[in-house]
């Protein structure tokens, strides 16, 4: 145990003296997305196919920016017709829109390891400024890989509004507010 800690300090301290790029390992990591129907239930989705990188010079992620792109046609609520229409110009568009991609801007301690990250989202073509909620949940060898993996956590909620997705469907019918939801592990590329 005591040969694992020494090595992922001396790791910690080699990543630390330069910018590093952390990407989101696939087999490891969740985008999804929850929004009210009705107002009786939560329908939950995802996006199948998604980058996220993380650049930072800091083994506390504290000077961290981060970028993602989601791909819309990978949009996965598991009922076939509902994705369909999720694609079409009546939501997303994805045939004019492929991508939702997110670009931080700043990046702001709350507490240890939890952070507010402000940046620009854009949906649908349209660019908003939006807040998140970054938690760093820890780094570890993998014991499968013998990578360095980081664990993070974010949590944020927009406004199908602000974005111009789904215009027809009133709010008594979809709500608003979506409540956005990413897990993943990350490692060095």
């Amino acid at each position: 145990m005591k040969l694992l800690d020494d090595t992922l300090q001396n790791v910690t301290e080699i990543v630390s003296e330069e910018e590093t790029i952390w990407r989101n390992d696939q087999d490891h990591s969740h985008l999804g997305f929850t929004v009210t129907h009705m107002l009786i239930n939560d329908i939950t989705g995802r996006f199948n196919t998604f980058n996220i990188d993380i650049k930072t010079s800091k083994p506390d992620f504290s000077d961290a920016s981060i970028e993602f792109s989601a791909l819309v046609d990978s949009i996965d609520t598991q009922v076939r017709q509902r994705d369909e229409h999720l694609r079409s110009a009546d939501f997303f568009d994805g045939e004019k829109y492929p991508f939702i991609h997110f670009k931080s801007l700043i990046i702001g301690e709350v507490s240890a390891h939890h952070y507010k990250v402000i940046g620009q989202l854009t949906i649908h073509g349209i660019t908003r400024t939006v807040t998140i909620d970054l938690h760093y949940r820890g780094t570890k060898i993998n014991p499968h890989t013998q990578n360095l993996t980081a664990g993070f956590q974010v949590l944020a909620e927009i406004k199908r509004s602000d974005y111009g997705v789904g215009r027809i469907l009133p709010f008594q019918q979809l709500m608003d507010e979506v409540v956005i939801k990413a897990d993943g592990e990350f490692v060095i590329v």
